[in-house]
Order: C-alpha cells, then sequence, then structure tokens
C-alpha cells in the first residue's frame, strides 16, 4: 500500500512538471499571436488611411491641374495623372487589408482557446500576405502605368511617357512593399525546438516557410 501511495505522488509530481512548462509554452504562444494579429490590425490601419489619402490628394491635385496649369503639356499630363489617381483610389476603397477581418476571427478564437484554429488562421493570414506581394499585385498596375506612359508619349512625349511609367510603378512598389507582414514575419522565424527519437534528444530550430506555391516547414540545428 506505501509503494501505491509512493507510486501515485510520483505521477502527480511529474504531471505538474510536465504541465507548468505546457502551460508557459501556451501563455508564450498567446502572446506571440496577439502581437501578430494586433499590430497587423493596426499596421493596416495606417497602411489603408496613408495611402488612401495619398491618392485622394493626388486626384484633387490632378482635377485642379487639369484645367488651371499654365502649359497644354502640365493640363495633358493631369488629365492622364486624374485616371490613374482614381483608379488608384477605388483599388485602395475595394480592396483593403485582410488584417483587420483576421484580428476579429482571432479573438473569437482566442475566447474559445482554439490555439490550433489560430495557428491555422496565422497560416492564412501570411498566405495573403505573400499573395500580396506577388507578381500578381504587379499586373494591374503594370497595365495602367504602360497605358499612361503610352498615351503621353504618343502627344509627341517618348521622354515624358517614359517617366510617367517608370514612376508610376515606383510608387506601385512603393506601395506594396509598405504592407503588413506581421503574420509572415512571425512564422517564417526560426525558433528553437527539440525533436525526439527513442532516446536520443536533437536542439534545434524549426520555421513554417510560406510561399504563394506552397506552405511547408524546415529545421536546422
Amino acid at each position: 500500500m506505501l509503494l501505491i501511495r509512493m507510486s501515485c505522488r510520483v505521477l502527480t509530481i511529474t504531471a505538474v512538471l510536465l504541465a507548468l512548462p505546457a502551460q508557459a509554452q501556451t501563455n508564450a504562444d498567446w502572446a506571440a499571436y496577439d502581437n501578430v494579429f494586433e499590430n497587423g490590425a493596426r499596421h493596416a490601419t495606417w497602411w489603408d488611411t496613408g495611402w488612401t489619402g495619398i491618392y485622394a490628394a493626388s486626384l484633387a491635385v490632378d482635377i485642379y491641374q487639369s484645367s488651371e496649369a499654365s502649359s497644354r503639356d502640365d493640363r495633358f499630363d493631369a488629365r492622364v495623372g486624374a485616371v490613374k489617381s482614381a483608379l488608384a483610389l477605388g483599388g485602395m476603397l475595394l480592396d483593403r487589408q485582410p488584417h483587420h477581418a483576421a484580428l476579429v476571427e482571432y479573438e473569437r478564437l482566442k475566447a474559445r482557446g482554439e490555439l490550433s484554429g489560430v495557428q491555422t488562421l496565422g497560416l492564412e493570414l501570411a498566405q495573403a500576405e505573400r499573395e500580396r506581394r506577388g507578381w500578381e499585385a504587379r499586373v494591374s498596375s503594370l497595365v495602367v502605368n504602360s497605358v499612361a506612359g503610352a498615351v503621353i508619349a504618343a502627344d509627341g512625349r517618348e521622354r515624358d511617357g517614359a517617366i510617367n511609367f517608370a514612376t508610376g510603378m515606383l510608387i506601385n512598389e512603393l506601395q506594396i512593399w509598405t504592407q503588413p507582414n506581421q503574420a509572415s514575419h512571425a512564422i517564417n522565424r526560426f525558433q528553437p525546438a527539440s525533436l525526439s527519437l527513442g532516446p536520443i534528444t536533437v536542439n534545434g530550430e524549426y520555421a513554417l516557410l510560406v510561399s504563394p506555391q506552397q506552405i511547408g516547414a524546415t529545421w536546422r540545428y
């Protein structure tokens, strides 16, 4: 009977010792996800507001310049710019960042303690971030700026058309690379981990790698 009691105490102590690191790890996971989703939504708010304001101001200036500029070339370029600014502004209003919706879903999952669901949501958000930086995000800008540059070049000003095209593509690239990427950064960062194979334990680091084509994992030691 004494042996049985001692065994039960050993089992209880072992269970407690195992539960404490697991609980600490779970709390660390939630804190990390808080940072990803909350900072991502905050960054998305600033990004949406900033670029929407930039394009709205550009549209207002172009509309004014299209009729009030002193030279005929400036008025012509302002009309082209007004069309580009209007398209860009419409794109901003219609294609919002996914981080606000992700934060709402994260808070719902967190309230229910569904860590696995949060992990899946983080992967999906990282995938969306990567897609918004992919080549498909540049197609519409390439078309718009090519047409705008060609219109100006057809007016007899090839150099101005080339400058207009290059400037538009540069602004679009800046817009793309200032988008939120908290989920991609967190998921693709190497984390310490241990791999146990029977009596052998290997310490190393792992990272989940997310791209528009695939989701995988990398281990290094």
